[in-house]
């Protein structure tokens, strides 16, 4: 097995393979994960016709890059600090924050980072992260694992008579479709770096 190994996701193939050295490398990539998606969902973009936060773009990277484990295990701590009431949530604030947030309107999208984190691992760990356009498309799957329990989410919780797609989707697909071709650019382009600098 070389250290490009096709069933390896990123973070494999970079630093201690084994030992106390890989059990100290996944803990800091959790708390830089969780600290990366912490950040990236406060980060907002003008944009017509809303203005785009990077935190879905955070959580696609994360879950190609990480693979399912230690992505399910850094966006798990990220909920779990967030339920504590930290304000890490891209819409959370001093008057909404913690179980009552996440059991809001953004509750359903929160599960859809769990399911598209776990796609995206899985996945990538199929070779999927070393293509340009199978990365795009595992990026298109894992949108739409955010968007669907969100989607239902919201339906069940105001009323399917209500703009459920007009609250939950169409004003968001332009920023999530930049988003998600950034990621699709990202992964590959780092696995070639990764592949020139160990030549």
């Amino acid at each position: 097995m070389t250290a490009l190994a096709a069933d390896k996701v990123l973070i494999e193939a970079v630093g201690p393979e084994a030992g106390t050295g890989l059990w100290i490398k996944r803990a800091a990539l959790v708390v830089l994960g969780v600290a990366a998606l912490a950040i990236f969902a406060k980060i907002k973009i003008p944009m017509w016709p809303v203005p785009i936060t990077m935190g879905t773009f955070a959580v696609l990277t994360i879950g190609a890059a990480y693979g399912p484990r230690l992505g399910l295990a850094t966006i798990v701590g990220y909920m779990i600090i967030g339920a504590l009431g930290y304000d890490i949530f891209a819409n959370s604030s001093s008057e909404s924050f913690g179980l009552d947030y996440m059991m809001g309107g953004t509750g359903g999208y929160l599960l859809g980072y769990v399911l598209a984190t776990l796609a995206l691992g899985a996945l990538a760990r199929r070779g999927w992260d070393r293509s340009v356009s199978l990365m795009a498309l595992a990026m298109l799957i894992g949108t739409a694992l955010i968007y669907i329990p969100g989607l239902l989410w919201l339906g069940q919780l105001y009323g399917w008579d209500k703009p459920i797609l007009e609250w939950g989707l169409t004003p968001f697909l332009l920023g999530d479709g930049l988003k998600l071709a950034l990621a699709a650019l990202l992964v590959p382009g780092l696995w070639k770096l990764l592949g020139s600098a160990r030549a």
